[in-house]
């Protein structure tokens, strides 16, 4: 039974709204174990901390996985915003990693999240150019007149 419902909310998602669910589910997920349990170095967000707290870096996380959950659902074309959402808030977390290994060189494992970063939002890209193939056409049974 599980299978047969996990098929049809595939089928009606779509490879595009598969990926929306699932990142905007990890993102918002992310955003709020931010909240719950931030990180204890937070040298690699200093940049991002400066100009705001982590609660509210955490709000834009959560509601960047809320937008592309919602956007899952909508046929493509109209999905974009989730994409978009997805890949926005990791160019301000990417930086602040990658700004504080060089030139800042307030955190020397910054490269290596910036890098895990940039890895995880590539297939969000990749799959934002993709489209969704055409369902097959349903036969039904063969009438005889």
């Amino acid at each position: 039974m599980r299978c047969r419902a996990a098929r049809r909310i595939a089928r009606i998602l779509g490879r595009r709204g598969v990926i929306l669910l699932s990142y905007g589910t990890v993102w918002a997920l992310y955003g709020y174990g931010q909240l719950i349990s931030p990180q204890t170095d937070q040298r690699g967000l200093a940049m991002l901390l400066n100009l705001l707290p982590l609660e509210a870096w955490a709000g834009f996380w959560i509601a960047t996985g809320l937008i592309a959950i919602v956007c899952a659902f909508l046929p493509q074309g109209r999905d974009a915003p989730g994409f978009v959402a997805l890949v926005l808030i990791v160019i301000p977390w990417m930086s602040s990693y990658l700004l504080s290994w060089w030139p800042l060189q307030t955190f020397p494992r910054g490269w290596v999240a910036a890098a895990i970063w940039v890895v995880i939002a590539v297939p969000v890209i990749v799959v934002a150019g993709w489209r969704e193939p055409p369902r097959p056409k349903r036969v039904g049974p063969l009438h005889e007149s």
